[in-house]
């Protein structure tokens, strides 16, 4: 990361949006497990060099950048969306709803909100309607939207190891949850457990990439 990437919050903070929040979601693409959003507001002035997109990190960096963020953020926001909302849902709207929570945790709240995507529903239940910018690969691009990633992936990461604990034989541990070949086997020798997602697209998925 370096201070290009703070562009679109600069611009925010010179137009009087004092506080600018960051918004990542963590586990759209799994067969298992919730869909975990991070929202985190930064200081204008308080730049962690080593923040970046958390798919191309380390657990061990995430983790570190995970305690750096917590010490230093103006406030941050988790919302958690289970297994159970995201087959009433579907994945899109329950991680909008994992957004929406994230943001209504932050305290005080944001005056313009950046979201990693292309698309966003706005305010949700008991939110008030609040400004935002959507930025398709905003993880890469946006230093806010990259700290709000790293809490996001850390935090479902240590959900999943919990998981694994509790439905031992699946490997939630190692893969999180994601539609890997351990995975595939595990739930064709044991079956589906309590945290998958029973939705039909996602049991076509498995069934099509079991068979390739």
């Amino acid at each position: 990361m370096n201070f290009k990437h703070l562009r679109y919050e600069k611009r925010l903070w010179e137009k009087g949006a004092q506080y600018v929040a960051g918004v990542d979601e963590a586990g759209r693409g799994p067969l298992a497990g919730p869909v975990v959003a991070a929202a985190v507001i930064m200081p204008h002035h308080h730049m962690i060099e080593e923040v970046n997109d958390s798919k191309v990190l380390s657990p061990e960096q995430r983790d570190e950048l995970y305690k750096q963020i917590e010490k230093v953020a103006i406030s941050f926001g988790i919302g958690v969306v289970d297994h159970v909302d995201i087959d009433r849902l579907n994945i899109l709207n329950a991680s909008f709803k994992a957004m929406h929570e994230a943001i209504a945790r932050l305290s005080p709240q944001p005056h313009h909100v950046l979201i990693d995507g292309n698309r966003f529903d706005g305010g949700g239940p008991g939110l008030p309607w609040i400004p935002y910018t959507l930025i398709v690969d905003g993880d890469a691009r946006s230093f806010s939207i990259a700290a709000a990633s790293i809490m996001a992936k850390v935090t479902r990461d240590r959900i999943m190891v919990e998981y694994d604990n509790r439905f031992p034989g699946y490997g939630f541990a190692r893969h999180k949850g994601y539609c890997t070949a351990e995975h595939r086997e595990a739930i064709f020798r044991l079956g589906y457990c309590d945290i998958h997602r029973r939705s039909f697209s996602m049991k076509q998925q498995l069934e099509l990439q079991f068979q390739e």
